[in-house]
């Protein structure tokens, strides 16, 4: 008699289902695709665009401008929806961004000080020179304008990232990782920036607060408090404390990040040794009477070593970077990108043409393309790095053009910079053109760079030139 096969498990979301079928699968595949994100994001700036500028257009300010009131106890907190999403909701995304920076610096391309010499000195020179062009543009107008000099220093990781995977194996891992590095290095200059430059009326008790809280945290790490619960109630109090000290939120979740650790509690030969001995355990119980109640504590040990095997890190990251994609940093750009054209008084062409739309644009776009560029040869040319494997001067150069893509950053830091409702929109109106055409540029230069093996092919072949001249 033939043996039958061993049924597999299946989910909802792996039944055949009309849901789990027609909606839910397709939308995980969605989520992980690299570009998903970045295209996500471009149809929620589209919309509150269309939004902003429809005839109901003064709904989309008026909606975002609803006030929401909670008290718990002494806690009050009441702010607009566009500042929940502002304050609250993109500490995940800040957060986020606080892992990738954690991973790079201790397991990362940063990790290496060699390695991590050039994309940041490519970083460097492309925060600075981007500030400097919007500072030539509006240091005659003085004021409120001049507080948008960072504006312009940001890449977004996400649409960056998302425009090379659509070239494919076009761009080798070494120029992907190389864009990867630069954008954490730019994330760390523009949340120092955030936290030095846009920083008002501090309230030092409430901070202190925060910088305790912080401390509790690490202590609790330290004697090995493993309850992610634990830390999600603490980290959302030291989001209140720091909310309330005039520092800006979301660098709670940057400062959580940072402390989250890269190591799990069990190493590989931990994980084999007390797994080894569970499953020996588990085939004893099994032939014991009454078993199942053993055999359950024994599969929930096994999961509880399977959880520590894995890095907090990871499994935060992959928990909430979907959240963070799809869901956060969405809703931020369709609470943030809806410009009404009919408030400029000058008109579009007027707006397009304003000193901070063009400082913001052409801060980007010329501005990282020449800073990323130079910086890189520079740092090439006194030996301080080299550049990546399979990557020519070509590739250099499209992917400092990608890199001003500023978007999400850039949107973030022009509610930081600007009370002025109109010169935010100027500011906005500059990031949708200089990312729009940074990421045209950027993407057709890589599209035409020399193939990764070419750019191989020919260093070996200078190399056998030089060696055969000496």
């Amino acid at each position: 008699m033939a043996q039958e096969p061993e049924r597999v498990h299946e989910t909802w979301i792996h039944s055949d289902g009309r849901i789990p079928k027609a909606f839910v699968r397709p939308i995980m595949r969605f989520t992980q695709i690299e570009a998903s994100s970045g295209s996500l994001l471009l149809i929620a700036a589209v919309i509150a665009l269309i939004w902003a500028n429809a005839p109901f257009g003064e709904t989309y300010k008026e909606f975002w401008d609803t006030h929401l009131n909670l008290e718990i106890g002494p806690v009050h907190f009441e702010e607009s929806l566009k500042h929940i999403v502002n304050d609250a909701l993109m500490v995940i995304f800040f957060f986020v961004v606080g892992l990738e920076i954690k991973r790079e610096l201790v397991v990362g391309e940063l990790r290496d000080p060699k390695k991590a010499a050039l994309p940041a000195i490519a970083a460097l020179g492309g925060m600075l020179v981007p500030a400097a062009i919007y500072i030539s543009f509006v240091a005659g107008q003085g004021g409120e304008a001049l507080n948008g000099w960072a504006i312009p220093m940001a890449t977004d990781i996400a649409f960056s990232i998302g425009v090379i995977s659509l070239l494919g194996s076009r761009v080798s891992t070494g120029a992907k990782l190389f864009l990867l590095a630069l954008a954490i290095a730019d994330d760390i200059g523009a949340i120092l920036v955030i936290a030095v430059a846009y920083t008002e009326d501090l309230a030092l008790g409430w901070l202190a607060a925060g910088i305790v809280g912080l401390i509790l945290i690490y202590v609790a790490q330290r004697v090995g408090i493993r309850s992610m619960l634990f830390y999600g109630v603490a980290g959302v109090i030291v989001w209140f404390f720091v909310f309330e000290s005039g520092v800006h939120a979301t660098l709670s979740g940057v400062a959580l990040g940072l402390m989250t650790p890269v190591f799990p509690w069990y190493s590989e030969e931990d994980y084999y040794r007390r797994s080894s001995w569970i499953l020996g355990r588990f085939e004893m119980n099994r032939a014991a009477p009454n078993h199942r109640e053993r055999l359950d504590y024994d599969a929930m040990q096994m999961a509880a070593v399977a959880r520590e095997s894995i890095a907090p890190l990871d499994r935060l990251e992959h928990a909430l970077t979907p959240w963070s994609s799809f869901v956060v940093v969405p809703l931020f750009a369709l609470a943030n990108a809806g410009v009404r054209f009919a408030d400029f008084e000058e008109g579009i062409g007027g707006a397009v043409t304003s000193p901070i739309a063009l400082g913001v644009a052409l801060g980007l776009l010329v501005g990282k393309l020449f800073g990323i560029s130079i910086a890189t040869w520079i740092a090439v040319r006194l030996g301080i790095g080299k550049l990546p494997t399979r990557t020519g001067w070509s590739q250099v150069i499209g992917l400092a053009g990608l890199a001003g893509i500023g978007f999400t950053v850039s949107l973030f830091v022009t509610e930081l910079a600007f009370t002025d409702p109109g010169l935010a929109d100027s500011a906005k109106i500059g990031i949708f053109i200089g990312s729009f055409t940074a990421g045209v540029i950027g993407y057709t230069i890589l599209r035409r760079a020399k193939d990764p093996q070419q750019v191989i092919a020919e260093r070996f072949e200078d190399q056998e030139a030089s060696e055969s001249v000496s």
